[in-house]
């Protein structure tokens, strides 16, 4: 399920408890949301077949490249391919940042499945440097500025 690209901003005192998540990368290492704490960390909820996904992997790159140099951290959550499609989804579209491979048991999306469930695919989830989720984009990331302005505001937080 696709969505609109409608997004929600959440402020600070309103957010919920940090999640905790953890899964296989493409290379098969584990990573944590304990790998990401006191980071902004944008979370990107995919898969390769995914016409949206396709269209949104290089300003999601091109982002994680700008906010590397902050701090900011992207991770992609593959709800749908094994490591092998991943891989060649990411070689194709240059994208840099790794993904959990949740096709398996779904435990990523389970875990944010609060208030900002990713229910449509793509989703794309700002979380603050305590864990908690700041902000989200349901479908595609149609202008990257909104997204930018999401990690600006959040990383402005720490300030």
């Amino acid at each position: 399920m696709s969505g609109d690209g409608a997004y929600t901003v959440i402020a600070a005192a309103d957010r919920g408890e940090p999640v905790a998540f953890s899964g296989e990368i493409e290379s098969g290492e584990t990573v944590t949301s304990d790998d990401y704490l006191g980071d902004v960390l944008v979370v990107n909820f995919w898969y390769a077949g995914c016409p949206p996904c396709r269209l949104e992997a290089p300003d999601l790159e091109a982002l994680a490249q700008q906010f590397a140099p902050d701090g900011v951290s992207f991770l992609g959550v593959n709800i749908y391919d094994q490591a092998p499609t991943a891989m060649s989804f990411a070689e194709e579209f240059g994208v840099t940042y790794p993904s959990i491979l949740d096709v398996n048991d779904g435990s990523v999306r389970l875990a944010f499945a609060g208030q900002v469930a990713p229910t449509a695919t793509p989703t794309t989830l700002v979380l603050d440097q305590q864990g908690r989720v700041a902000a989200r984009i349901s479908g595609l990331v149609s202008e990257p500025s909104v997204l930018r302005s999401m990690i600006t505001d959040v990383l402005a937080e720490a300030s």
